[in-house]
């Protein structure tokens, strides 16, 4: 059988219309959201040239934590994503809707051009 038609227990339940918990689709937001705050950083970081190490004395962290947050391992606090801003030489901009939470790190001006 090929892997492009294998299905998830997930996905299997949901088109039989079994349903998940609310506190399960609670946390698989959460995982999203942590995966996504990850992506933004690294892409950034990368986009400097930054070494994790680099980023983190910046930020005044440690490798291991810049890692575990790449990584979607952490849910970052707002104080921590305004000081991850700054060592990232970004502003934070978060959106809240009605279909989702986005997170963005935009470059300053100078970066932009």
């Amino acid at each position: 059988m090929s892997h492009t038609r294998w299905n998830t227990a997930r996905e299997r339940r949901l088109r039989e219309g079994i349903s998940e918990p609310a506190e399960v689709s609670a946390t698989r937001w959460e995982i999203k959201l942590a995966f996504d705050v990850g992506q933004a950083v690294h892409d950034r970081r990368t986009a400097l040239g930054l070494s994790q190490s680099e980023l983190a004395a910046r930020a005044g962290m440690t490798q291991p934590q810049v890692s575990k947050l790449e990584l979607g391992g952490t849910v970052p606090t707002l104080p921590l994503l305004a000081c991850l801003a700054k060592a990232l030489d970004t502003t934070l901009n978060i959106a809240i809707d009605d279909d989702a939470t986005a997170m963005t790190f935009t470059p300053h001006r100078a970066d932009a051009a």
